[in-house]
């Protein structure tokens, strides 16, 4: 290779290895392309980063989700912790109250919704009926009973129905009950005698008044009936009293005891009935339930046993001048909530024990009869 030859494979060796051309230029295009590139991927980087964040900001964070649930929470709590201010209109608030403690139920589910929309707001939410409805009802999920204690006295009660198809079989259930007073409600004339006769052994003293009636280990005195407004309007007075006594709900009498006088009623308020244009219909309960009341308040004898059907519970505004004279026994001495209707699988306890001047030692349900009714029980002491 001459010399010449070399110098110019020389240069154009350099001006590869430099960008320029034959000419001497210099070619800055793959320079620049390479440049742009890099700017290109910068810019789509920086793209692709604002994206990333828009998007986390628009999710919900777990603040943010469940609103619809943390708002039925607090709809929740507030029904239960203001559940006295509901309008009775329709029987509305009384409907309510019935079912109280049901409403618990909506709290578990609630929590899971919560818990798989991994919402915070609706978990903190939670809180209040929580709160509440262990406020209201905390107190009946611990064991108070003391079955089988030394009680200076057994008191027991028992709606028998109207249409009970085995009142001679209720009768002995109730019998070997051990109750020493046992109160009976919804007596029909046809099974009047059956339970009678079925009880007279247990029971040498006994009273019935109208649909109500006491059987007892002890003496008797003193015993009536009480007027709870069973009838009402200007047709009421016409009525002849011994017309009325075939449909008395109601009685007061005393019982001797070895502690002393002890005044015991049995009551059977009016029926409650869900209307389907009315709503829940309780005038006739309402009303009954205000005169009971009345005649407890007047009543001398500091020592009080209420037995009965109350057609309602101890949370129903209805029974306020009843409940704020007298306790109950299973929210004393109880275990559990003691529901008793309807019997084959009892939603609500309107059959009370309510008590004054005494002391609720145990208060139990009693196993299932012909009725629509579970019996309770209750051992009370001075």
């Amino acid at each position: 290779m001459t010399g010449s030859e070399r110098g110019q494979t020389t240069t154009q060796v350099d001006a590869a290895e430099t960008g320029q051309d034959g000419a001497g230029h210099r070619d800055t295009g793959s320079i620049t392309g390479r440049a742009g590139l890099r700017r290109d991927t910068g810019a789509g980087t920086w793209r692709a980063r604002i994206r990333r964040a828009i998007r986390a900001a628009s999710r919900p964070g777990p603040w943010k989700r469940g609103w619809v649930l943390a708002a039925l929470a607090l709809l929740l709590g507030l029904i239960l912790l203001l559940h006295a201010q509901i309008t009775d209109r329709g029987g509305l608030g009384s409907l309510v109250e019935t079912f109280l403690p049901w409403f618990g139920l909506f709290i578990p589910v609630m929590l899971i919704g919560a818990l798989w929309r991994r919402s915070a707001s609706a978990v903190v939410a939670l809180l209040l009926p929580v709160v509440v409805w262990l406020n209201l009802f905390g107190g009946l999920l611990s064991d108070k009973s003391h079955p089988g204690g030394d009680f200076d006295l057994t008191v027991a009660s028992h709606n028998v129905g109207a249409g009970n198809p085995d009142p001679a079989g209720t009768a002995r259930d109730l019998a070997a009950s051990g109750a020493d007073v046992l109160a009976l409600v919804e007596l029909t004339p046809q099974a009047r005698g059956t339970y009678e006769k079925g009880l007279a052994k247990a029971y040498p003293y006994h009273t019935v008044q109208g649909t109500v009636g006491l059987w007892s280990k002890l003496p008797l005195s003193d015993t009536r009936p009480v007027d709870i407004k069973q009838d009402a309007g200007p047709l009421a007075d016409t009525k002849p009293a011994d017309v009325k006594m075939t449909y008395n709900r109601a009685l007061r009498t005393t019982v001797a005891t070895d502690q002393g006088p002890l005044a015991v009623y049995v009551a059977h308020l009016g029926s409650v009935r869900l209307m389907p244009r009315g709503g829940f219909w309780t005038v006739s309960r309402d009303r009954g339930a205000q005169a009971l009341g009345e005649a407890i308040a007047a009543d001398p004898n500091e020592r009080v046993v209420l037995l009965g059907d109350l057609n309602g519970t101890t949370d129903d505004r209805a029974l306020d001048g009843i409940t704020s004279q007298l306790r109950s026994a299973q929210g004393e001495a109880g275990n559990g909530f003691g529901f008793t209707w309807p019997a084959k699988f009892p939603v609500a306890r309107i059959d009370q024990i309510l008590v004054r001047g005494v002391k609720p030692e145990s208060s139990w349900v009693l196993p299932a009869t012909g009725s629509d009714h579970l019996p309770v029980a209750a051992g009370i002491s001075w």
